[in-house]
């Protein structure tokens, strides 16, 4: 029969092995190359992305103040980076998104970049370059589109200028 101790410190390395684990699927490995792109599928009435979840609070997995203001927007306020190539340069900064999916829509404003042609370093939060079809949002865009909080995370989703 183990005593205390022993159950006490298998289970301290049972959580640390997890937290090990999960700070490795949220940050770069340095042995892997991720691609990068600088372009993005053509934006149409019904765009075809990847939503995921992104905090844009101080203090949030967004790293730094947003690009497009250089503020720090609440996670109740419906708000999205869109891909490099989407965010062109700037241009949709500060203007309204119809995200759609799970049967709902939703508008948010676009306020940040999410780099696809750069990561892995502290400006990035240590995040590798996302993807080019990504709509990366905060929790009122996922809560709008009534998605259950435990299956946040990826959801294939449409998109529009609004």
């Amino acid at each position: 029969m183990m005593n205390i101790r022993k159950v006490a410190s298998l289970a301290v390395l049972l959580i640390l092995a997890a937290q090990s684990s999960e700070a490795r699927l949220q940050s770069c490995n340095p042995r892997e190359l991720y691609t990068t792109y600088k372009c993005s599928p053509p934006v149409s009435g019904n765009t075809k992305a990847h939503l995921t979840i992104n905090s844009f609070q101080k203090g949030g997995d967004g790293g730094g103040p947003s690009e497009c203001d250089n503020q720090y927007h609440s996670d109740d306020t419906p708000v999205v980076a869109l891909s490099t190539g989407w965010y062109s340069g700037g241009s949709r900064c500060l203007k309204s998104v119809v995200v759609s999916g799970n049967g709902r829509s939703v508008t948010a404003m676009v306020v940040d970049e999410c780099d696809s042609t750069m990561g892995c370093d502290k400006d990035h939060d240590y995040q590798p370059p996302c993807p080019n079809n990504i709509v990366d949002a905060s929790k009122a865009v996922w809560k709008g589109l009534g998605v259950p909080e435990d299956n946040w995370g990826d959801l294939d989703i449409t998109w529009s200028d609004a």
